[in-house]
């Protein structure tokens, strides 16, 4: 697997809060933030790659790795990994809250003036984080990975991939850069507006997106998994593309309201021409058309109490204020994370300024 190849030339700037661009040096620490869930075949390739990335970086870096209640041997390889090298440090979530929440919290205990979100399968080459970290040099707050070419996935996924990015760029979010995953750099200011961010039902890359400091893509080819299967199913994709759409728009619940409307101007023609059947002497049964206007009718009234029931349940959980993430075991972390209000983060912290 080749995981030196150079990323393509960065396309123009996705959004930008304002009129110029501050150049700036390299992070004085890189963080690198990598959600790890039963990934015991993929990580002894990973602790190659990236103590290689490590020991040539130009700057200083740390790995936060976030273990995401793994069933198999992930945590004890990263508990040993972490006992190695000290710039390795190691979060272990009580169970497995999800890709998305695991990724905040490595983000969370980040210390970096630049923050790298990337998998722990290697599909996407370690050497595209310089090329972002040039792009962040320039002023850029994030940096996106935007895949050109997707090795190892069939013609379905990437079918439904294209048209995802596409449908919630045109419908939700307008700032959405299309075939760009979690992979991407972010500044320390963009990092802090996303942890003021406290919502359970997250979609990341919308949520950077959202934010809106100035924002770019470095396009690359992104490569088959190292090592292990895939932790993101057609079940979980769809789960993660209706928290997207559900969280950024109420489209969907104005969509299902279109719809019960043009039902009842369906339902008040029928009623129509069944009155001037009668009154003219020409009844019919009917029994096709009553038949055809009662399934549309109720389908379309099921549907818009589903949506409306998504919206219901997504406000009862967030209304228990309950934490994003419960932290079991840490190696190599200190005692909290990077400054911030630490009694939204989801795990018992002392108060900064008071020891």
């Amino acid at each position: 697997m080749n995981h030196g190849s150079t990323p393509e030339t960065a396309v123009k700037p996705l959004a930008m809060s304002s009129g110029y661009l501050r150049a700036r040096p390299d992070p004085a620490l890189l963080s690198i933030v990598v959600p790890c869930y039963n990934e015991e075949q993929s990580l002894p390739l990973l602790a190659a790659e990236l103590t290689d990335f490590l020991d040539k970086a130009p700057y200083p870096c740390e790995v936060i790795l976030v273990n995401d209640g793994s069933k198999d041997r992930t945590v004890e390889l990263l508990a040993e990994w972490s006992a190695r090298d000290r710039r390795i440090k190691v979060l272990s979530l009580s169970r497995n809250f999800g890709h998305q929440i695991a990724s905040t919290a490595g983000v969370d205990h980040a210390l970096g003036d630049a923050v790298v979100l990337i998998d722990a399968d290697l599909q996407d080459p370690l050497c595209v984080i310089h090329h972002m970290v040039a792009q962040y040099r320039n002023g850029y707050d994030v940096v996106c990975g935007q895949r050109t070419f997707r090795a190892g996935e069939n013609i379905f996924k990437r079918a439904t991939a294209w048209f995802f990015y596409r449908l919630m760029q045109f419908f939700f979010l307008k700032s959405l850069p299309r075939d760009v995953g979690d992979f991407r750099l972010m500044s320390r200011r963009c990092v802090d507006s996303l942890r003021s961010m406290r919502e359970l039902h997250r979609f990341l890359r919308g949520m950077v997106a959202w934010v809106g400091y100035p924002q770019v893509c470095v396009r690359y080819q992104r490569q088959a998994r190292s090592a292990g299967t895939t932790k993101y199913p057609l079940r979980k994709m769809i789960g993660l593309a209706c928290t997207a759409a559900i969280s950024f728009s109420p489209l969907p619940l104005r969509m299902s309201f279109v719809a019960a409307g043009v039902m009842t101007l369906l339902a008040i023609e029928e009623a129509v021409r069944a009155l001037v059947a009668h009154l003219s002497g020409h009844t019919t049964p009917g029994w096709t058309s009553l038949m055809i206007v009662l399934c549309l009718s109720n389908g379309v009234l099921l549907l818009t109490v589903g949506v409306l029931g998504e919206y219901v349940a997504k406000i009862f959980e967030e209304g228990k204020g309950r934490p994003l993430y419960i932290v079991a075991d840490t190696w190599n972390v200190a005692e909290q994370p990077a400054p911030f209000a630490s009694e939204l983060l989801g795990v018992n912290l002392r108060d900064r300024m008071g020891g």
